[in-house]
C-alpha cells in the first residue's frame, strides 16, 4: 500500500525537479521553478500542521469548472451532460464571478494547496477569470482546453504568467480526435501546441482512455510524437460510460491494471514526461482520492463536490469558504461509509455508486 501523503508529495516534487526543468530557457523561468520548489515545501508543512492541530485534511489538488460556455460539441461530453456546459449565449448554469474565485484560490493557496486543474466548458472562454487569478502565483493552474482558441494573446498571457499550464485535450490521432471533437480540431490542436513550443512553454497533454485506444495513446511511437511537440505532461482520464450502449469502453480491473504496467514503463522510457492517471490507480493508494482525500471538485456556482463525476453538494465554498467546505458533511459520509474503497469495474468509483452518494444527502 502507498502512503498517500508521501505519494502526493512526491508526485508535486516531480513535476517541479524534472518537466518544468527540461524546458527551461531563460532565467525568468529558473526563478520561477525556484521559488515554486520553496512554496510547495511550505505548504507541505502547513497541510501537515492543519491536519495535526486541527485534524481538517486539505488536499494538495483542487478540480474547479470554471467556465460554463464552449464552442465544441464533442461526443460525450461530461460537462454538457451533467449541465455544466452550453453553447455560447445558451442558458447557462449559474457561474462565480472573476472575483468569487479569486477569493476562493487565495484561500486555496493559504491553506496549502499547490495545484487547482481549471475545467469547463472551455476555460479560455474566462480570459476575465484568468487574469484574475493568475496574480495567485503560490498555485499551479493548469488549464485543460481544446486549445483552438490559443493565438498571439493567449501566447503571450502564458510567456507573463508561468502559472498558468496550458493542457491540450485530445483523443488520440487525428481521426479519433476529430471523430469526437469536430473535423479539423486536431490540426487546430497541433497548430497550438507548435506556438506553445516555440516559445519554449510548458504545456501537457489530456487524454481520455478507453478500452479501445488505451494502448495506441501510450504506446512509444505516439509519445515519441507528443515530446516532439514539445508535450511534457499527458494526463490519462479514464472514460466515464453515461449510458450502457458505451459501457464496453470502461476499463475493468484487467484495464486498470495493464495501464498501470504501462505507465511504469513509459515512466522508465520517457523520463523527461510526467504521466499521470485519473483516477489511476486506487487499490495502491487505500482507494479513491475523491471527497477531500487528495482534491474535489468546485462546480462553476461553488458548490464543492466529491469529484468531477460525483456532481452532488452539500456544501458551498463561495458561501462557506474552503476551510469550511473541506468539512461537509457528505464528504464526512462518504469516507465513514468507506465509501472510497467500495468494489468497481474500473474508472470513476462514485459514479457507479452515485446512487448510494446521492442517498447519503438525504441522511
Amino acid at each position: 500500500m502507498i502512503d498517500l501523503a508521501s505519494y502526493m508529495s512526491e508526485s508535486i516534487r516531480n513535476i517541479m525537479a524534472h518537466a518544468y526543468l527540461n524546458v527551461l530557457s531563460t532565467p525568468h523561468e529558473a526563478r520561477f521553478v525556484a521559488r515554486m520548489q520553496k512554496l510547495f515545501s511550505q505548504s507541505e508543512r502547513r497541510r501537515k500542521r492543519l491536519l495535526t492541530d486541527e485534524g481538517l485534511e486539505v488536499p494538495p489538488f483542487l478540480i474547479a469548472s470554471i467556465a460554463t460556455a464552449c464552442n465544441l460539441q464533442c461526443k460525450g461530453c461530461y460537462a454538457r451532460n451533467n449541465g455544466i456546459a452550453a453553447d455560447p449565449g445558451a442558458p447557462q448554469k449559474e457561474s462565480l464571478s472573476a472575483d468569487q474565485w479569486h477569493s476562493i484560490f487565495r484561500d486555496a493557496a493559504a491553506l496549502g494547496v499547490n495545484f487547482c486543474l481549471l475545467t469547463g466548458g472551455e476555460p479560455l472562454t474566462r480570459r476575465d477569470l484568468l487574469e484574475k487569478i493568475a496574480s495567485v502565483d503560490d498555485i499551479i493552474f493548469p488549464v485543460f482546453t481544446n486549445a483552438t482558441l490559443i493565438g498571439p494573446q493567449y501566447i503571450d498571457f502564458f510567456k507573463h504568467h508561468l502559472n498558468i499550464v496550458p493542457i491540450v485535450s485530445l483523443e488520440g490521432d487525428a481521426t479519433a480526435t476529430d471523430n469526437r471533437r469536430g473535423q479539423g480540431v486536431y490540426q487546430r490542436a497541433l497548430l497550438s501546441m507548435e506556438m506553445l513550443h516555440k516559445e519554449h512553454l510548458f504545456f501537457g497533454t489530456s487524454i481520455t482512455v478507453t478500452t479501445e485506444n488505451y494502448r495506441a495513446v501510450t504506446s512509444p511511437d505516439y509519445l515519441r510524437h507528443l515530446a516532439s511537440l514539445g508535450c511534457r505532461l499527458v494526463f490519462y482520464v479514464e472514460y466515464v460510460p453515461f449510458d450502457e450502449s458505451t459501457q464496453h469502453l470502461a476499463f475493468t480491473d484487467n484495464e486498470v491494471a495493464e495501464m498501470e504496467s504501462l505507465l511504469e514503463q513509459r515512466r522508465e522510457e520517457f523520463k523527461e514526461m510526467i504521466f499521470l492517471s485519473f483516477p489511476g490507480d486506487e487499490k495502491a493508494l487505500d482507494g479513491c482520492l475523491a471527497a477531500g482525500r487528495g482534491f474535489f471538485h468546485i462546480g462553476p456556482d461553488g458548490a464543492a463536490e466529491p469529484c468531477p463525476f460525483s456532481p452532488f453538494s452539500d456544501s458551498n465554498v463561495a458561501q462557506l469558504g474552503l476551510k469550511e467546505a473541506l468539512k461537509s458533511p457528505l464528504f464526512s459520509k462518504i469516507r465513514a461509509a468507506k465509501a472510497l474503497g467500495w468494489d468497481h469495474t474500473g474508472g470513476c468509483t462514485l459514479f457507479e455508486h452515485r446512487e448510494e452518494v446521492e442517498a447519503m444527502l438525504g441522511k
